[in-house]
């Protein structure tokens, strides 16, 4: 028993023991545990607070910066103003000087007037009151000899010619038509410059192509006055002269075209002989891509850029219909898509005849072009031979336009908008020297170089197909066409 007492004694003790020393195990985790949450509470409070901070500081930079853009905004526009304000000083500095110069100059020209009549005698007084103003003093005295000598009366008529591609007769027309529109009065400043020499300026550019610089120095006129003469007189001849020399022909015109035309090659109906030239120009700032010329590019080796003019003569050569201006890297069945004249026969105008072009336009109900296909037939060859004689109407008016007036051959200084007046006035020159038999000299004649794409879509019509057909087999059946092949 007391064995016993012993073992349950001693295994009591045990078991306190081991107590003790759990429950002195558990007490500093429990400590710890709680330290550690108390650690995580001010770590989460202190990053609350370093946020906080943060945003104000962040809110007061933002201030700072929206506060320093104000200020620099205002002191820059205000920087402006003064700029503005001390430019606009400046100008009205420089016009009062200006004013006040003029008023000296004219001050000094009435003295120096009023001192040298008083020092001459009555007759030299009264020769001079004949004569009309003088030159003022502010003017730069530039020499007019060469244009003073070609418009003596007694000057050659074939050297006026050579230099004016007209006979003086055309060239006083010309002047007569334009008079009314760009004849100036004088002013008590200069004397106006007159018709006939501003429109000698205009044609003898458009006629030789110089640049302004020697067209200046021939006219004894300032450079900026000679490109301001050509455009106001190429201006005045686009809408004075090209409604009464370059129109669509009436009936009875066109009734006398198609016999001259039906004589040249057998073919009826034809009122007009289509072309298509390209004008090159200096590289445009915009739209460079349009304007780019390929096929002049790669033939010439030198990259080129050009505008498009496309014209429908007479059996003599005249421009009926001119479209001007389109850029160059269009082909000649865009150009004529893009024309007044496709719309006026979308409409009817050109309603049973036909205009002849050439390979690079599409055979339409209105349009006559040669068989372009490979392995024609011998009805075929004998109308393209005769087509052809109508295709070389169109072609050789270009040559002798671009001939004529040499400024057509080779880049000019004109701008790019200014263009279709200038070539508009050229057509309208063309038209009249040809209606007045004005010859040109065969060493200005010009071999045109343009190329003849196949359009994409070669017919448009079935049934002017089958006119084509009907035309080239009367021709070849009637003895109309094929001796060349004879």
């Amino acid at each position: 028993m007391n064995n016993g007492d012993n073992y349950k004694r001693r295994r009591k003790d045990t078991f306190s023991d081991d107590e003790d020393s759990c429950s002195a195990d558990h007490k500093p985790k429990k400590k710890d545990l709680n330290g550690i949450i108390t650690s995580l509470l001010l770590l989460e409070e202190q990053e609350k607070r370093d946020h906080e901070e943060q945003n104000e500081a962040s809110n007061e930079e933002k201030s700072i910066l929206e506060s320093n853009h104000k200020r620099k905004t205002r002191t820059m526009l205000e920087f402006y103003a003064n700029i503005q304000d001390y430019y606009s000083e400046i100008d009205e500095t420089d016009r009062m000087k200006r004013k006040k110069s003029r008023a000296m100059a004219a001050s000094v020209v009435a003295a120096a007037a009023v001192s040298q009549t008083e020092n001459q005698s009555p007759n030299q007084q009264n020769k001079q009151s004949g004569s009309g103003q003088q030159r003022r003093l502010w003017v730069k005295d530039r020499s007019k000899a060469w244009w003073d000598e070609c418009n003596r009366p007694d000057y050659p008529e074939e050297e006026f010619k050579k230099a004016f591609r007209m006979s003086k007769s055309t060239f006083e027309l010309i002047c007569e038509e334009l008079n009314s529109v760009i004849a100036k009065e004088d002013t008590t400043l200069r004397t106006a410059i007159p018709v006939k020499q501003r429109v000698a300026v205009c044609i003898w550019r458009l006629a030789t192509g110089e640049p302004l610089r020697l067209v200046s120095k021939r006219f004894g006129l300032g450079i900026s006055t000679c490109h301001k003469l050509v455009l106001e007189v190429c201006s005045a001849i686009r809408s004075v002269l090209m409604p009464k020399y370059l129109h669509w022909p009436d009936e009875d015109s066109l009734r006398e075209i198609k016999e001259e035309f039906e004589g040249i090659s057998g073919i009826p109906n034809v009122v007009g002989s289509m072309y298509t030239t390209h004008i090159p120009i200096i590289a445009p700032k915009i739209s460079v891509a349009a304007y780019f010329n390929k096929r002049h590019t790669e033939r010439n080796q030198k990259t080129s850029y050009s505008i498009t003019v496309q014209g429908v003569v007479d059996p003599r050569g005249v421009f009926t219909d001119v479209c001007i201006g389109w850029p160059g890297s269009m082909n000649d069945d865009q150009v004529l898509e893009k024309s007044a004249l496709y719309q006026r026969a979308n409409g009817g105008l050109l309603k049973g005849v036909w205009i002849v072009g050439g390979s690079g336009y599409p055979l339409m109900d209105w349009v006559m072009v040669p068989y372009t296909q490979q392995h024609l037939t011998w009805t075929q060859h004998a109308f393209n031979e005769k087509i052809g004689e109508i295709q070389k109407v169109a072609k050789e008016a270009f040559g002798r336009l671009k001939g004529r007036w040499c400024c057509l051959q080779k880049r000019t200084e004109v701008k790019l908008q200014d263009l279709p007046v200038v070539l508009g006035a050229c057509c309208v020159l063309h038209n009249i020297c040809e209606i007045r038999d004005e010859g040109i000299d065969p060493g200005l004649k010009f071999e045109l170089v343009d190329d003849e794409m196949v359009p994409e879509v070669a017919l448009k019509s079935v049934s002017s197909m089958k006119a084509r057909d009907a035309i080239a087999h009367n021709l070849l059946h009637h003895g109309l066409a094929g001796t060349a092949f004879l």
